[in-house]
């Protein structure tokens, strides 16, 4: 019963993991693009332009870290989170 436990715990934290990063960030990308979206032919407003930029750089930030992490992976190094920014460190 208990490796049950330890079973369904580590698929939620996948599943939750991949629901985060698989749809989360194509989500917030889609709503930085109807955000910019507007009914005439008047560029968006200026509060909807900010929203939208705001989404579009956390979508790109979340690209780049994704990039980073495969990049140190392939180099056998790991990337750490121990201070507020990400760093590549050496694996232990």
């Amino acid at each position: 019963m208990n490796n049950l436990h330890f079973a369904l715990d580590g698929a939620w934290r996948v599943f939750l993991a991949s629901l985060i990063l698989g749809a989360g960030l194509p989500v917030l990308f889609g709503l930085g693009i109807r955000s910019l979206a507007s009914g005439g032919e008047a560029p968006a407003p200026v509060p909807a332009r900010i929203t939208a930029y705001l989404l579009f750089t956390v979508v790109i930030l979340g690209v780049l870290l994704g990039l980073t992490f495969i990049v140190a992976t392939g180099f056998g190094k790991a990337l750490s989170f121990e201070h507020i920014y990400p760093t590549i460190v050496a694996k232990h």
